[in-house]
């Protein structure tokens, strides 16, 4: 079973180095970015495309770092207050509650 995980991963691997290579070698049209303000250096049209999915990917793992980190941060602070909250549970069940008589 383990044989068989690490082909297909190997197998997948060279795939995408495959598709990449060719994806390359189709799109080497040189293009010149034009922002407003500047303008980016001539480069291959798979260069500026890769580049711009390697920087969204970088985001998108940043922009999800910062949520997981506040989910993160809130499920501590609402595990206090459950633990909180059990303590006093007990502490009211083992003291004699009176009887309002």
């Amino acid at each position: 079973m383990r044989f068989l995980k690490r082909l297909i991963v190997v197998v997948l691997v060279l795939l995408v180095l495959l598709v990449g290579i060719l994806f390359t070698l189709h799109n080497m049209t040189p293009v010149q970015i034009d922002l407003i303000f500047f303008t980016l250096p001539e480069a291959s049209l798979s260069m500026w495309l890769l580049g711009a999915f390697a920087v969204g990917g970088l985001l998108g793992v940043l922009i999800s770092s910062v949520v997981v980190v506040s989910l993160k941060t809130r499920l501590y602070y609402l595990n206090k207050k459950v633990v909180s909250a059990r303590q006093e549970i007990n502490k009211l069940r083992t003291s004699g509650l009176k009887d309002p008589a």
